[in-house]
């Protein structure tokens, strides 16, 4: 099933979030090989894609797991989490609808 995991970053958290990237990136290209990525990326603070030190207001990641436990607890060691980017993070059965 899918699942939709929605990080909150804490403010000021731009440093921890770029310091963290190349292994959040690396776990997701994990996912993606696997073929269970749906989409990823993050909320920009601001109205750009480029929202330079503005930063981000969190993520979104859609992808395919084994149950909700399987997935809060991929969510749970993601390096975001570890570094203290997020304030809170969710996760939510999803059903994707389209494009089918």
């Amino acid at each position: 099933m899918l699942y939709a995991i929605i990080g909150e970053d804490r403010p000021n958290s731009l440093a921890a979030r770029l310091e963290a990237r190349p292994a959040h990136i690396d776990r997701l290209r994990v996912l993606q090989e696997q073929g269970r990525l749906i989409l990823a990326g993050p909320f920009p603070a601001i109205d750009s894609p480029d929202p330079g030190p503005a930063g981000f207001s969190g993520s979104l990641i859609v992808a395919e797991f084994a149950s909700l436990d399987a997935a809060r607890a991929w969510a749970d060691a993601d390096p975001y989490a570890a570094a203290g980017v997020y304030a809170a993070v969710s996760v939510k059965p999803y059903k994707k609808v389209l494009p089918a």
